[in-house]
């Protein structure tokens, strides 16, 4: 049976905060073998002193930015970014995320979420002697679908795919290419209990301990899909504006060889 919790207790998270001793003392005596601990980012990034200023936001994302993926003006002007970051995740304004910060501040996603899965992980299972996995989440929209849900962005002794791959589905047929990202599902059922305003940023999820495993797993870092194998680099305009040109290219190249 799958059960999921937020931890009550946890207070405001400040630079330096031991998140470990935090987590641990939440949770009391509860963790056992095989739980998922799920973390919401924003604290990861409040304890390693990822903290801005609001007005440098918009310098912020463009330091964070690899490639613009698509950019819109609203009609009050407003303008929204699409990018990929420097950890490969595709997000609005790069994951500098204004919400549930102190007043005048934004967040930069933390340095390397995988690693501070790991140190997490790692801290728990000497503090607790539980053997115990680690998920760091943060929100994010999709493609086609409008509103957001959580995605794992760091994680640490979790198995972040089940691969069904050479099994078969209940009528017997075989499946080629699934591959859920558990990693995913759960970040996103842990933002039902954790919600996005009650200050409840810690979940644990219970029933799942097949998916619990060394430190060593890949991360979520491996989640992200290799540029080689994205069918969707640009947004609809963006990749509308690069064809034309193209195709302006190549006529202005054939033009000057006809002449």
């Amino acid at each position: 049976m799958l059960q999921i919790w937020a931890l009550a207790g946890i207070g405001e998270i400040s630079p330096g905060t031991d998140l470990v001793e935090v987590i641990a003392d939440a949770a009391g005596d509860t963790l056992r073998d095989g739980d998922i601990v799920v973390v919401t980012s924003k604290i990861v990034s409040k304890a390693e002193g990822r903290i801005l200023r609001a007005d440098d936001r918009e310098d912020a994302i463009t330091r964070e930015t690899v490639r613009l993926v698509a950019s819109r003006t609203s009609p009050a002007g407003h303008v929204t970014r699409i990018v990929e970051n420097r950890l490969g995740i595709v997000a609005a304004a790069a994951g500098v995320d204004a919400s549930n910060t102190p007043e005048g501040t934004v967040l930069l996603l933390p340095e390397d979420p995988d690693a501070s899965a790991r140190a997490i992980a790692s801290g728990l299972r000497l503090a607790t002697g539980a053997h115990v996995g680690v998920l760091i989440t943060d929100t994010l929209g999709r493609a086609w679908r409008e509103g957001q849900t959580d995605h794992a962005i760091g994680a640490a002794g979790v198995h972040v795919f089940e691969d069904l791959r050479g099994t078969t589905d209940a009528e017997g047929r075989p499946l080629v290419v699934t591959l859920p990202c558990v990693a995913d599902e759960l970040a996103a059922a842990t933002d039902l209990v954790k919600g996005k305003a009650a200050r409840l940023p810690v979940a644990i999820v219970r029933g799942r301990a097949d998916l619990v495993g060394d430190l060593d797993l890949p991360g979520a870092r491996s989640i992200v899909r290799p540029a080689e194998r994205d069918m969707f680099a640009l947004g609809s305009d963006e990749a509308y504006a690069a064809g034309f040109a193209a195709g302006r290219a190549t006529a202005d190249s054939a033009a000057e060889s006809a002449d």
